[in-house]
């Protein structure tokens, strides 16, 4: 798609150019207020590459370039010899802070992981922060070919420019087939959500392969169903399933997105009974709103109006619970998205909680069959939309979606219902409830509310079948598919200081590195390692590496509590001997006190998905850490590991050598 820039020309033509047609350009495409240091910025940006230009006739240059995934843009971009540079002004800097280098180095990694034409170039990216000091930096190349950030001052930047390309230069490329490649991002979660937010369709915003298709094909035939209920004025709920990282949660915020129209009586609402995620969520989107440019004559929002407002489209499922408990009126939303619906709690649980913990006395209904009450209310039309990951229950009084099922077929005998046909497995339904189900006339089946494809890693969709095989305990499954997943490094260290390092080493510009454990992982204290210790989800997430309570500052772990539904690029898994590998197969352990019990109850369901949840949460690789024990600790002993380390090597999982953390 060609027009990614503001202004695009080659050296010789850029030269001849009228700087103020180039600044009237970029001003042109520019939807927001020009304040007076943009517009200098820009005057100095055209002054400087003017002199570039002189000295590069046969050079490309494109001003403000879009980054798509990232909802921003480079300030230019340099074909020369072949070779990509990302250039980042800082005007009037005189230091090289590190937050500009990851962004720069962002801006390029980005480009190299989803921009079809720069695939296989060599890409540098540069900033140039005008009035630093001149750095004598060594040019070095990952593997991918994108070099670390090259910084330079507006006075040797040519130098450095000619330098590089003399040295690396390539066959040509032609700016308009370049520029024209195919973009194909795979945002994360939260920047997912940000786009969303900012009014991006999720076509824009993930990749147009199977990923892309399957998404685009859920929303249609959703939008479908809400505007038949609408029409007709019925009642209707929707079950999307899908594999781990299909981009279950990236529906339901497109849909929930796309119907917030108050007007046309729509208003909907994203409901999660995930916390970190809620948390994570609304923080991430006020704080987009807050970095955004304002349109002329816009009022500066404040951080409160924009986290209200973000608070307003995401909500807690409890606290949407609670406030309908003191009310018998319909809610205000007719479309609601129930994110991570397998975790609703069952009749047991709920009850215990809304009468222990909130003092409703007679409540003694499961949380399915109260929400849907809750819906019911409305006269006319609504929908709800269940996002369904199965085998992600994790807690106590978690019922999958049976009792969503049980309460539609008991109590709400109006409502039409609308499955997957991949929903008859055994980690969504069981069988015999499912035969009533698919006999309801009620009962609409269809394939286009299963994602089949992940999108979680853009580098090996692969990656939540070969964990499943794992903990599942398929080794032969297991080893099958991870030889398939030779652009996703999975490594085993017993060193976690060597994982650490191996972290360090891969993440790089604006990507995120993390620790997880389970919630139960008691004994790896001895390591480092404090699953005791709660961390601040919007933090871990979303602070910069230099701020401790940060996930790239590997200090603080978090639980499958803290990361279900959420991602990171790299993770250390570490293994503790709650989950361990015997001849029988993996056996579960609680440690209470000061020793192991045996667990071989519902708990030990929930411990498998714990490491399947952990074992997921990586977008480009992970390194899985094993501790070696220690012969004085009956809880620490070493042959509790080591079988579970032995397995992990007999599947094909390469052990961690000093080149690939060096």
């Amino acid at each position: 798609m060609a027009g990614r820039s503001y202004f695009d020309a080659s050296g010789a033509a850029y030269l001849a150019a009228d700087p103020a047609a180039i600044l009237g350009a970029l001003a042109a495409h520019n939807l927001f207020a020009l304040d007076p240091l943009q517009r200098a910025a820009w005057e100095y940006q055209i002054t400087h590459l003017k002199t570039l230009a002189a000295a590069l006739p046969d050079a490309h240059f494109f001003l403000e370039f879009s980054i798509p995934r990232m909802g921003r843009r480079a300030d230019v971009v340099v074909l020369l010899d072949g070779i990509v540079f990302v250039l980042e002004y800082k005007v009037g800097s005189r230091d090289y802070h590190r937050h500009d280098l990851d962004q720069t180095l962002g801006y390029a990694l980005d480009l190299k992981n989803f921009h079809e034409t720069s695939h296989l170039r060599r890409i540098v990216p540069v900033l140039v922060a005008t009035h630093a000091t001149e750095s004598k930096d060594q040019i070095e190349f990952a593997p991918d070919d994108v070099s670390s950030t090259v910084r330079t001052n507006a006075a040797q930047c040519l130098t450095v420019l000619q330098g590089i390309s003399r040295m690396y230069s390539a066959s040509p490329l032609d700016p308009t087939t370049w520029e024209a490649g195919r973009y194909k991002p795979t945002p994360t979660i939260i920047e997912a959500a940000q786009a969303l937010y900012r009014g991006h369709d999720v076509q824009e915003i993930s990749r147009n392969e199977a990923g892309v298709e399957n998404l685009s094909e859920t929303a249609r035939h959703i939008n479908k169903i809400i505007d038949d209920s609408k029409a007709s004025g019925k009642k209707s709920i929707c079950f999307i399933t899908g594999v781990p990282g299909s981009g279950k949660t990236l529906a339901g915020l497109n849909i929930a997105n796309q119907r917030m129209n108050a007007k046309n009586d729509e208003h909907a609402v994203f409901l999660s009974g995930n916390g970190p995620l809620v948390a994570v969520l609304r923080e991430a989107l006020k704080r987009d709103r807050l970095s955004q440019p304002r349109l002329p004559n816009q009022l500066k929002a404040s951080a409160l109006q924009e986290y209200k407002k973000a608070s307003a489209f995401i909500q807690n499922i409890h606290h949407f619970r609670d406030e309908s408990v003191m009310s018998t009126l319909p809610p205000i939303d007719r479309v609601v998205v129930f994110d991570e619906a397998q975790r609703a709690w069952d009749r047991a649980q709920a009850s215990k909680f809304m009468r222990g913990k909130r003092g409703h006395l007679t409540f003694d209904m499961s949380e399915p069959e109260f929400l849907l009450s809750v819906m019911d209310r409305h006269t006319g039309w609504c929908t709800v939309i269940c996002l369904v990951g199965g085998g992600q229950e994790i807690n106590t009084g978690e019922a999958g979606i049976a009792e969503w099922m049980s309460a539609l077929q008991n109590k709400f005998s109006h409502w039409d219902i609308h499955i997957s046909e991949q929903i008859t497995g055994l980690a969504y339904v069981e069988p015999d409830q499912l035969k009533n189900i698919l006999r309801d006339p009620r009962t609409h089946v269809t394939s286009n509310l299963h994602l089949d494809v992940s999108i979680r890693s853009f580098r090996a969709e692969r990656v939540s079948e070969f964990v499943g095989a794992l903990v599942d305990g398929d080794n032969d499954s297991a080893k099958h598919i991870l030889e398939s997943l030779s652009a996703y490094p999975i490594v085993l260290t017993r060193s976690l200081p060597a994982a650490k390092d191996w972290l360090r080493k891969r993440r790089r510009g604006t990507e995120r590195a993390g620790l997880l454990a389970s919630s139960n992982a008691l004994r790896l204290k001895p390591e480092g390692v404090f699953m005791k210790a709660s961390i601040e989800p919007e933090k871990w997430f979303l602070a910069p590496a230099n701020d401790v309570r940060s996930s790239d500052a590997l200090e603080d772990a978090a639980s499958e509590f803290d990361v279900q539904g959420l991602e990171l690029d790299w993770t250390c898994v570490c293994w503790d001997a709650n989950l361990r590998k015997t001849i029988e197969g993996w056996k579960g352990y609680n440690f209470t006190g000061s020793k192991w019990t045996h667990i071989n109850d519902v708990r030990f369901v929930f411990l498998l998905n714990s490491y399947r949840v952990l074992l997921t949460r990586a977008r480009q690789g992970m390194v899985i850490f094993v501790p070696k024990g220690d012969v004085t600790d009956v809880t620490r002993a070493p042959y509790l590991y080591d079988p579970v380390y032995e397995f992990l090597l007999a599947v094909g999982l390469p052990e961690m050598h000093a080149k690939m953390w060096r």
